[in-house]
């Protein structure tokens, strides 16, 4: 699998006044901006082709990140237009760019330990999801992941979170007109049909909110460090 989609084109407001003036994505973390953590982790894995969709301070995207040959990456920018798409749309606007094999998605405000070669090149179903175990804040969870690997949007089984790094075919969004819209009614709608599987990380991830979890992260990677 060799092409990957960076969700970063929300306005990041729960982290004003961080984010009037820079797009969330590039808010340090363990001295490197959230985004650089995810390019190099792809490119780690052998992805070679990237779309980074852009809203807010869209800009500042290509000044700042190039064509990606820095990381051995071919970077094109989505544009969403001034105002984000939510993640529906934004995958839909990408789409064209992305071309017709499975692509990996992921949200650039999270940081994790997950070694994106692991994932499927070729997911079984429309879609495969990443699942953690809740986090505090989060404690009633997305799906229920069923011990043949399926997600399920209700039902018997342990609730986990949808940890926003995922691998689809363009099938699961193609037939949707564009605009603005959520991911969550199109994961329902193929958990329905069994189209949607799903596997457990039970290593380090973090979903980067709000400045408090921005500064804890950044200290907990700034102590591996040391």
């Amino acid at each position: 699998m060799r092409h990957a989609l960076i969700f970063a084109a929300g306005r990041g407001e729960r982290m004003r006044p961080l984010t009037e003036r820079t797009p969330k994505p590039f808010l340090p973390v363990g001295g490197k901006p959230l985004i650089v953590w995810h390019l190099e982790k792809l490119a780690a894995a052998d992805v070679r082709y990237i779309v980074i969709n852009t809203s807010h301070l869209a800009e500042q995207f290509a000044e700042t990140l190039g064509d990606g040959a820095r990381w051995g990456l071919r970077i094109r920018y989505a544009y969403e237009g001034p105002e984000p798409l939510e993640t529906g749309g934004g995958m839909r606007n990408a789409l064209a760019l992305l071309g017709d094999a499975p692509f990996i998605a992921v949200s650039a405000d999270i940081w994790s330990d997950v070694d994106y070669a692991v994932l499927p090149a070729e997911p079984v179903g429309l879609a495969h999801l990443l699942m953690v175990p809740n986090p505090p804040w989060y404690a009633e969870g997305d799906f229920v992941l069923d011990a043949d690997g399926r997600l399920h949007a209700d039902g018997p089984g342990e609730r986990l979170t949808f940890a926003n790094i995922g691998v689809y075919r363009p099938a699961f969004i193609r037939d949707h007109a564009p605009g603005c819209f959520k991911l969550r009614p199109l994961f329902e709608q193929a958990m329905r049909e069994g189209k949607v599987t799903g596997a457990r990380h039970l290593g380090r991830w973090h979903n980067v909110g709000t400045p408090a979890q921005l500064t804890e992260l950044d200290a907990r990677l700034r102590a591996d460090l040391r």
